[in-house]
């Protein structure tokens, strides 16, 4: 089954672009809000880096989701779009002083902290502020993820975080600064995970370090555990949603929770990935010595996800009822990596239909790049259409 697209309102606008549909998305958000209801103190935030599109901040915002930035530009994007300051999380192993100071100056939550240099960074710009930066120590767990090897964040060899056997130390010297407040862990272990063990795994470590926390005394206000949850990118229409339940339910039961302690969530791809599909047009239909090429307007510049990761979006031609047929589907980019998908099966392609590269909504626009010179796509909502 094909997804649903207003594509007689399509042809006035210049392709390629986003589209997303907001009700897929306020779906998402729906359930997410449920299911979180479950649990008392379980907070979720909103990893912008998956999608900055405004419009769709906003309606993120709307259902009382935090922020979770990574850079001083998308806390800028964050404030913009009415997310409130003080529930703004700012990530990120290589924070400029420009962004450090921002955070400070808006008063966010949380600094997620990943080096001692960066922890004494802070501490100093806090100090020429007068102000008190909280920070939570982003920890490596050394437990690895079953996906993609660009996209795995919780190994001993990834950049990320500060490791296990420097925690107490680190905590240690927090503790003798004035213009730091530490007030939790973080991790974040990779991205696009659909095993349930991962984070299983996940909260069997944290365990282990809290035990050892609480024989020295210290105390945890707040864990995040970032997000990771992935979509299913073959399906996008049967399971639009992904399985939150399951999600929220895993930390609930095997994460050993304090009754005073908060769980921070940080969602990107499972927010929005659904909801959005770069919609091309196809340019020409060629045929090589073995197969057939569909040619889009749109490449890797506007959805680079299969060139980088080797990724998978489902292709539909929305304008087309023909026979199927087997095309490679390529973009304009002068590069041969500038491939969307090989041996793939379309109804009947000609020149001028619109295809949908599908569960798009996820490091789409928001990585789309101006390479050969080409124009950032735009991106529109489905509210826009009615």
């Amino acid at each position: 089954m094909k997804g649903h697209f207003p594509i007689d309102k399509f042809s006035s606008l210049r392709t390629p672009f986003y589209y997303y549909d907001t009700e897929v998305l306020r779906n998402t958000l729906n359930c997410i809000r449920a299911e979180v209801a479950r649990y008392e103190n379980f907070v979720v935030h909103y990893a912008v880096k998956a999608n900055v599109n405004p419009k769709v901040l906003t309606i993120i915002r709307e259902n009382g989701l935090g922020a979770d930035c990574v850079s001083g530009g998308e806390i800028q994007a964050a404030i913009k779009a009415g997310f409130p300051a003080n529930k703004i999380v700012f990530a990120g192993v290589g924070k400029a002083d420009w962004e450090i100071n921002l955070g400070l100056d808006y008063n966010i939550f949380c600094f997620n902290v990943e080096s001692v240099p960066e922890l004494e960074v802070i501490n100093e710009l806090a100090a020429e502020r007068g102000k008190i930066a909280n920070v939570a120590f982003r920890i490596n767990p050394d437990v690895g993820a079953h996906t993609h090897a660009n996209i795995t964040t919780g190994l001993a060899e990834n950049k990320f975080g500060i490791s296990m056997q420097d925690m107490e130390h680190v905590i240690e010297l927090a503790a003798e600064m004035q213009h730091v407040n530490f007030v939790g862990l973080h991790f974040h272990i990779g991205s696009q995970i659909l095993d349930m063990g991962d984070f299983v795994a996940l909260c069997n470590r944290i365990n282990e370090l809290q035990e050892k926390l609480d024989a020295r005394g210290i105390r945890i206000e707040h864990i995040n555990v970032g997000g990771g949850l992935g979509i299913d990118y073959h399906h996008p229409n049967r399971q639009s949603i992904p399985d939150f339940s399951a999600y929220f339910k895993t930390y609930a039961t095997h994460l050993k929770l304090r009754a005073y302690q908060k769980l921070h969530f940080e969602l990107g791809r499972a927010v929005v990935g659904q909801c959005g599909s770069l919609i091309a047009r196809v340019l020409y239909v060629k045929q090589g010595t073995n197969k057939q090429f569909a040619i889009l307007d749109a490449g890797m510049t506007d959805l680079i996800r299969p060139a980088l990761y080797q990724a998978y979006h489902k292709i539909e031609n929305i304008s087309s009822e023909a026979s199927v047929e087997t095309y490679d589907v390529v973009g304009p980019v002068c590069e041969s990596s500038d491939v969307f998908g090989k041996s793939v099966d379309l109804n009947g392609v000609k020149r001028g239909d619109f295809l949908a590269l599908r569960s798009a909504g996820a490091y789409g626009e928001i990585m789309a790049s101006q390479y050969n010179c080409r124009t950032l796509p735009q991106g529109y909502l489905s509210d826009e259409f009615m």
